[in-house]
């Protein structure tokens, strides 16, 4: 993703693009639009992208309640290293991002321990973000062969997603969504007050450690989109901007939901027509939209 749309670079999947792709900005509106569902990659990339921002508008919205932005983040860098281990291995890449994404999610809750602690947690997620870090490069440093997709691990690409890619993506979102209908009522209460939930009888501990693991599959369904290091774009900013305009529950999901929706569908317009990033139109619009709720809100 660190080249444009259509320059013959191969990314991390082995898919070759050429300069006949591109096409320019017509004085059609209803052209240009025709031109995004023309080809097959574009079709994969706006069908993975609405999966991963219906998902991240849901998941994100929970973890900024939850205060836990530093642990996605964290989470977001175990699925660099499981990219990279991945790829020394030989295996898939998606294998990578899930495994190591969950292992770190159990991680994370182990160093939370049974009473949340904002210092101690920090402190400890921190640490397992900087070890998690250093194995990744590591990890990229002993692979001895060309990595052109380097860029496309840190920070992310449409391109080269094939339909059984997208299939899979919609397979997780839906695992990952439907985890947290359930157990929506007892995991605002614990979000909100865990003392007073845990009085109560709900079982605090075992849903931040359900909770961290659906993150971690979240995290590294997005990564696969946006990179490890672009994974706030739709994982944070949208539902920290639905979290300034509204207060109530179903409306600041669906706000959520909504808000990364649309820096997506942008994003990959823009990227599409242009010789900049997607990346770069994503997190761009999503901290626009946020300076924007701060200032007006």
């Amino acid at each position: 993703m660190g080249g444009s749309w259509w320059s013959a670079r191969p990314t991390c999947t082995g898919t070759m693009l050429t300069s006949s792709v591109f096409t320019g900005l017509s004085w059609n509106p209803v052209d240009d639009v025709h031109a995004l569902f023309t080809y097959p990659f574009m079709q994969h990339a706006l069908a993975a992208g609405t999966i991963v921002a219906v998902m991240a508008g849901v998941i994100g919205w929970f973890m900024v309640l939850r205060r836990q932005t530093f642990a996605g983040h964290t989470l977001s860098l175990t699925a660099f290293t499981g990219a990279s281990a991945a790829v020394l291995a030989g295996v898939p890449i998606v294998l990578g991002y899930f495994t190591v994404c969950g292992l770190g999610a159990l991680a994370l809750a182990g160093a939370s321990g049974p009473r949340r602690s904002q210092g101690t947690e920090s402190a400890a997620t921190g640490s397992i973000q900087a070890f998690a870090l250093g194995l990744g490069f590591l990890f990229v440093s002993l692979y001895h062969g060309v990595l052109n997709g380097l860029d496309s691990l840190l920070f992310g690409t449409f391109l080269g997603i094939t339909s059984s890619q997208v299939l899979v993506l919609l397979v997780v979102a839906v695992v990952a969504i439907a985890l947290v209908a359930v157990a929506a009522r007892p995991l605002l209460f614990a979000s909100v007050d865990p003392d007073v939930a845990r009085a109560s009888g709900v079982r605090v501990q075992l849903l931040g450690l359900g909770f961290l693991l659906v993150l971690g599959l979240s995290v590294a369904e997005t990564s696969q989109i946006t990179g490890a290091l672009l994974v706030f774009a739709l994982l944070v900013t949208p539902a920290a901007t639905a979290q300034r305009l509204t207060t109530r529950p179903l409306a600041g999901v669906v706000l959520s939901v909504a808000l990364a929706l649309l820096v997506t569908w942008l994003g990959l317009a823009l990227a599409y027509f242009s010789v900049y990033p997607v990346g770069f139109y994503i997190t761009s619009l999503s901290f626009a939209l946020y300076v924007l709720a701060r200032v007006f809100a």
